[in-house]
């Protein structure tokens, strides 16, 4: 596929202020991208904005709230004059069984990694519409497979891929761009966070290769930046994901096989699973809920 020219184009990042976000933002903006970050925590977003290559801004917003998203894309948009990328990476994860989470928490896992990245397209989408632009939807490997201890993170992946493949039908003849960003174990706060519980880390050390790995997040990013500039319908961060596509319909069955004798196993030691969000960006979330920034 042909690569579009990035220099000069205006990209809006989601959950901007770490992980593949901020890194995506930094690349983006390598390429002559003009960057717009959005997320929670306002300091790191000054500080990630200090380190573009060319003109950027920050917002301050949860993607859950359709009036501060709408708020912000009309900022965005008298900021820059236009906008012609929108990367929806806001999110958080929780693991543990199902039966004993914390409802708070799981739910909360929905809400923004689903209804944030729809959100985030709906303000957005009116200024895609005159830019013809992109809109990125990053979701997962837990879109592809399903996986026990991560029904809430697997639930709402497979939702958002479900809801950009929707939209890419609705918005094509309007020349917006639609894509799926799929990433496996990638170097994060949020897999590292995951890691931190025992169980967890076990878990996905089991699993087969290539899916037992954690993969570092350049070379994630660089694949997500040329699909960006290639307006590709599915991004894999890793070469493998595009092959897990033409077996996933073997998956839920497999899972449920395999799944039934690892949590067997792991049985003993699941109360202790920690029931809250995980990692750097889940604090920050909870933080931004008890504690709202004025």
């Amino acid at each position: 596929m042909t690569r579009v020219s990035l220099d000069g184009q205006v990209a809006v990042v989601t959950g901007a202020a770490r992980g593949v976000g901020e890194l995506l933002a930094r690349k983006l903006s390598a390429r002559g991208a003009k960057i717009a970050l959005v997320g929670l925590e306002p300091d790191e977003l000054k500080q990630v904005a200090g380190r573009m290559h060319t003109d950027s801004d920050w917002w301050h917003a949860d993607v859950t709230d359709h009036e501060a998203m709408a708020r912000v894309a009309a900022e965005v948009k008298e900021r820059f004059g236009k906008v012609d990328i929108v990367v929806a990476n806001a999110g958080v994860a929780s693991g543990g069984p199902f039966a004993d989470s914390d409802p708070v928490a799981w739910r909360r896992v929905i809400e923004v990694n689903l209804i944030g990245g729809a959100v985030t397209c709906r303000a957005f989408l009116p200024v895609l519409m005159e830019s013809r632009g992109y809109f990125l939807q990053i979701a997962s490997l837990a879109a592809i497979t399903p996986a026990p201890m991560m029904t809430a993170y697997c639930a709402s992946k497979s939702g958002v891929e479900a809801f950009a493949h929707s939209l890419r039908a609705e918005v094509g003849y309007k020349g917006v761009g639609v894509g799926v960003g799929y990433l496996s174990w990638t170097d994060t706060d949020m897999v590292r966070g995951a890691d931190q519980d025992d169980v967890m880390r076990e878990l996905r050390q089991r699993l087969p290769w290539p899916a037992n790995r954690t993969y570092p997040l350049g070379p994630a990013v660089d694949r997500i930046v040329a699909g960006i500039e290639r307006r590709s319908a599915h991004v894999y961060a890793q070469w493998w994901l595009r092959g897990m596509q033409g077996v996933r319909g073997y998956l839920p069955g497999l899972i449920a096989t395999v799944g039934r004798r690892e949590m067997e196993r792991f049985e003993p030691r699941l109360a202790n699973v920690p029931r809250g969000l995980v990692g750097a960006g889940g604090a920050a979330d909870e933080q931004e809920r008890s504690h709202p920034a004025k």
